[in-house]
Parts: structure tokens; C-alpha cells; sequence
């Protein structure tokens, strides 16, 4: 029962639940738009892939000392993660943006086409998803959300 007093896991766990659950009333406020799913899925702000990585980070700083190898490896880990998180996954939501528009397109020409309106909608085209990655502002975010959560839990487990 060790794993329920391991302050890092538990520093990254509650930073991912924490961006993840913010995005709601985040998203309420910037679009005037009240959506609970935003907090089940990817992308939005605050970034909760960087929350998690740099609350890891933080919390193995805190407990490791910021001189020891594994918040050396956490730290680069962590880099690599929002890095990620900015660039490839944003790249493929823009993808995912354009082959949808593209689907739509040929959609509407073949509209007219023999039998094309008996098939359910699913069967006709299922939009990729969009919204994979992350602006660099929400990343940044993220990290400011896992560096405060893991300080705010601190006293919890040390």
C-alpha cells in the first residue's frame, strides 16, 4: 500500500484531474459555452499533459532534490511531453481539420448520388478528431497548473 503515499505519482495524478476538470468552467467563461465533455478529452486549456509532467517533475524535485538523476530524466521527460503536446499532436488536429473539410466536401458532391441518403450517418463519414494538441499558451499553463498542485499537496504526503 506504498503506491497511496508516493507523493509524485499522487502530485501527477491530481494535476490531470485538476486541468482536466477546469477546462469546464475555463471554457464557460472564454466561449460563453457550458460543455462537460471538454473535461474527458484532449486538447484545451490549460494543458493537462503538462500539468502532469511538470507536477511529476516538481514533486520529484521536492522529494529526489533537483541534483539527483531522476529529476534530471522527469525533467527532459517532461520537455519531450510538451513538446509533443505543441507541435506533432497540434500538427495532426490541423490535419484532422482539413481531411474533415475535405469528407464534408466530397460529401455534399456526392449528396445527390444513388442510394447516398439511405446509409445512416456514421456510415457516410465519422469526423477525426480535432482538438488533439495544444496551444504553446496552453502549454505553459499546464505547467504553471502541475508546478501549483504539486507544492499545494506537498503537505499532505512530506
Amino acid at each position: 500500500m506504498a503506491v497511496f503515499s508516493n507523493f509524485p505519482l499522487w502530485a501527477a495524478f491530481s494535476a490531470i484531474i485538476f486541468a482536466q476538470f477546469i477546462k469546464v468552467p475555463i471554457k464557460l467563461i472564454v466561449a460563453r459555452e457550458l460543455s462537460f465533455k471538454i473535461a474527458f478529452s484532449t486538447g484545451g486549456m490549460p494543458s493537462s499533459h503538462s500539468a502532469a509532467v511538470t507536477a511529476l517533475t516538481t514533486a520529484i524535485g521536492i522529494v529526489e532534490g533537483v541534483t539527483s538523476s531522476i529529476f534530471a530524466l522527469s525533467c527532459i521527460f517532461s520537455v519531450i511531453t510538451m513538446y509533443d503536446a505543441s507541435g506533432v499532436r497540434r500538427q495532426a488536429g490541423e490535419h484532422a481539420a482539413i481531411l474533415n473539410r475535405i469528407m464534408k466536401d466530397f460529401q455534399n458532391f456526392f449528396e445527390e448520388a444513388k442510394d447516398w441518403n439511405k446509409k445512416k450517418d456514421k456510415e457516410r463519414r465519422e469526423d477525426l478528431k480535432e482538438l488533439l494538441g495544444h496551444e504553446p499558451i496552453e502549454v505553459f499553463f499546464g505547467a504553471i497548473t502541475g508546478i501549483a498542485v504539486a507544492f499545494i499537496i506537498q503537505p499532505w504526503f512530506l
